[in-house]
């Protein structure tokens, strides 16, 4: 009897420490254009289960094309999975699109204290956009995620595709997504921050 209630109390302290960690972001995230194995989310889990982090489950909740206006309803969708970590990395769209920085800011900011709100932690991933609508709005739209990071004092990737963007060999024809290579040197960028919460 007491065998069977030390092997209950092991499994559950086990599953109770399991970690589960939510990407919610775009094409970036979801693995546009590439093998879903070899987006970095993906290379992420691996690289997490080699090095004996877990319990830990994965969840990526990213759509191609999606903006910051999808974030707060798809989130709380998550939360029936209970997510410790939420990898925030949306608003290339919206930058792309010519949105208005502000409708981005409060729709981001609505998903971090829906987040907070549920005891989630967020890794707050930042984006950079084209010049295509000047420097007075790549200005603000940067200012965006900075501006979120300190309000809410984030952890924060202050650029999500350091190293890979305008390099020809790690993305795709379309210049915009990366490629498996371009993935790899991603899942490098986000890991750091990452891995310090676990």
């Amino acid at each position: 009897m007491k065998s069977i209630i030390f092997i209950t109390l092991f499994l559950f302290s086990h599953l109770s420490l399991a970690k589960t960690i939510l990407f919610l972001g775009d094409s970036l995230t979801e693995g546009y254009g590439v093998e879903r194995a070899a987006a970095y989310p993906k290379i992420i889990e691996r690289r997490l289960i080699k090095e004996k982090i877990s319990p830990l489950k994965i969840l990526n909740g990213s759509i191609s094309g999606s903006t910051s206006a999808s974030a707060f309803k798809r989130l709380k969708f998550f939360l029936k999975a209970k997510p410790d970590i939420l990898v925030l990395a949306l608003g290339a769209n919206d930058g792309l699109r010519g949105v208005d920085t502000e409708t981005t800011y409060s729709n981001l900011k609505k998903t971090i204290e829906l987040a907070k709100k549920n005891n989630i932690i967020v890794l707050l991933c930042g984006v950079r956009v084209p010049p295509n609508y000047g420097q007075e709005f790549n200005k603000r739209f940067i200012k965006v995620f900075s501006r979120l990071q300190q309000e809410f004092n984030l952890p924060f990737v202050e650029k999500i595709l350091e190293g890979v963007a305008g390099n020809p060999k790690l993305n795709q024809d379309d210049g915009i997504h990366p490629n498996t290579e371009g993935h790899k040197i991603l899942a490098e960028t986000v890991y750091k921050k990452l891995r310090e919460l676990l």
